[in-house]
């Protein structure tokens, strides 16, 4: 079984895939070709993806029973202990140095002194 999944790339790229592969939601292509097929399309997919991401995942021989591939991800796999996991950015950025300026905002000096 093999996944692709494409985010903001060419419609011209999507309508190439549809000769191998099934797409059953915008974007989300899945089939069964053979791995020679599988990595020929994952090579148009990459050179051909321009701006857009793209994220292959198919059934293999190991433990987890399948792995995958990225192209231009902002998650990126890495391999934990023969496992492969997925790291996500921070999303959480790193909190501002900069200090609030003193004294009563315009709102606070509206509400404690009326509106004048």
């Amino acid at each position: 079984m093999t996944v692709i999944v494409l985010t903001n790339c060419p419609a011209g790229l999507r309508g190439f895939l549809t000769r191998w592969l099934l797409e059953i939601s915008a974007g989300v292509f899945i089939g069964n070709p053979s791995a020679r097929i599988r990595d020929a399309l994952w090579e148009e997919v990459r050179q051909y993806a321009g701006q857009g991401r793209a994220l292959l995942a198919h059934t293999t021989n190991n433990e987890q029973g399948f792995t995958f591939r990225t192209h231009d991800h902002g998650w990126h796999p890495v391999d934990h202990e023969g496992l492969t996991l997925i790291r996500r950015p921070n999303a959480n950025p790193a909190p501002t140095t900069t200090a609030p300026k003193p004294g009563w905002s315009t709102a606070a000096k509206r509400r404690r002194f009326g509106r004048s």
